[in-house]
């Protein structure tokens, strides 16, 4: 029964890894066929956010995802919530910039660098030391993005820089999201939900005041853009794409370990490069691939020694110190002291 019921799971996070992955190509192509024929990333990322907005609650609701009470302080929301929706409307314009302006390739293996940029960010922003192993892990995927940029025929500045603008900002997202999950208990697709509903809101205004007024009457050209059924077709499906992207990772990463999942998101973005090279067929050399290759192998090995980072952390032991406070509750952990719920904290 056992080995049975291990068969079933194995089967089941493949079927998901396999959906995962091929959802998450085919937005990705979808995103490039429309950006080619309607450059205004703006629009396109409004679009997506309204999708989370309009298929979210229902769908949440009938799949029994857990809701989050409305009792969260509005100091703390307008503290890290609000600055969490804007971080988020950033960085999916900047990812639709770079996948307008450069191949999606290349735009993924920029991406590769979020390591890079989280552990820059959480030792400035919490203090957050690494062991060697992650320092070294960096090095790879620096050296291979380097190399995939001196070699990228299409190179564009305005499509390099915008990568690593979302790159950078969905790293600062992520170390907040972390914060308010663990602060708030929310479960962390409705915070999606919610994150995806304020950015709505927020940027509605500068929307209808930059990218509407583009549509109805473009000053270069001296027409309006031309949404025919072709472009809003692609537009339905791109927003449909990326929430159901969204799904598909939550199920993942439901089932399996946080390792599993990092190896699996690393091999989705191999997948989704090699994908967008067969079916866009932008040119590249051997040096790219070995370029694109290369950081994604630095990224697996980040990935490990994070693992192995965090798997030393919780090995640590343990003692009570009663000589603080008294309490059975108290832990002494390398120094560290606090309670119970503390600990688990950290």
């Amino acid at each position: 029964m056992d080995d049975r019921r291990n068969s079933r799971e194995v089967v089941t996070i493949l079927f998901l890894c396999l959906l995962w992955y091929g959802i998450s190509s085919s937005s990705n192509v979808i995103g490039k066929m429309l950006l080619s024929e309607f450059p205004y990333p703006m629009t396109v990322t409004m679009v997506q956010l309204t999708s989370i907005t309009v298929y979210s609650g229902p769908f949440f609701n009938l799949w029994g995802v857990r809701k989050y009470s409305s009792d969260i302080p509005w100091g703390y929301y307008l503290r890290l919530i609000v600055p969490l929706a804007f971080g988020k409307f950033l960085a999916n314009v900047f990812s639709h910039v770079s996948i307008w302006k450069v191949p999606v390739s290349y735009a993924h293996t920029v991406k590769a660098t979020m390591p890079f940029f989280t552990v820059f960010l959480s030792r400035i922003i919490l203090k957050e030391k690494q062991t060697w192993k992650v320092y070294l892990s960096l090095v790879p995927i620096v050296v291979g993005v380097a190399v995939a940029t001196l070699t990228e025929l299409s190179f564009n500045m305005i499509g390099l820089l915008s990568a690593l603008a979302s790159t950078m900002a969905f790293s600062l997202q992520n170390i907040y999201s972390k914060k308010v999950l663990h602060d708030t208990g929310i479960h962390h697709l409705w915070l999606l939900f919610m994150l995806g509903r304020l950015a709505l809101i927020l940027f509605s205004p500068i929307w209808l005041l930059y990218d509407l007024r583009r549509l109805i009457y473009d000053p270069v050209t001296g027409e309006s853009a031309d949404l025919n059924y072709y472009i809003i077709g692609l537009l339905f499906l791109d927003g449909v794409l990326n929430w159901f992207q969204n799904i598909i990772a939550f199920s993942v990463l439901s089932i399996v370990t946080p390792l599993t999942y990092a190896v699996a998101s690393a091999s989705k973005r191999i997948f989704v490069i090699a994908v967008t090279l067969l079916v866009l067929g932008n040119p590249v050399t051997w040096l790219n691939i070995f370029g694109m290759t290369l950081a994604i192998l630095g990224v697996l090995y980040y990935n490990k020694a994070k693992y192995d980072q965090r798997t030393e952390k919780e090995s640590l032991p343990k003692y009570y110190d009663k000589s603080r406070n008294g309490s059975s509750s108290s832990f002494m952990v390398n120094g560290w002291t606090g309670n119970k719920q503390q600990l688990l904290a950290v």
